[in-house]
């Protein structure tokens, strides 16, 4: 799974950001052993603390988010 951007982050509703907080590959890890690995894992952990914070606002995680996040 691609990590989304700063404006995808922004528009996303609940159920979308918890499809990313259950899905998403740990910062960087699509990019190991690979030069840009370190640029990688900084703007992807950037992005996870976006979408964590976005998560929480919302509520966080529900019976009701958990049962509908699967993976799209």
């Amino acid at each position: 799974m691609k990590y989304p951007n700063s404006d995808e982050v922004e528009l996303a509703n609940h159920r979308q950001l918890g499809v990313w907080m259950r899905f998403l590959p740990s910062p960087g890890a699509n990019h190991i052993g690979e030069a840009v690995f370190r640029d990688k894992m900084l703007e992807e952990s950037t992005v996870l603390n976006m979408i964590s914070d976005r998560f929480e606002s919302f509520g966080g995680w529900s019976p009701e988010i958990s049962k509908s996040v699967e993976l799209d």
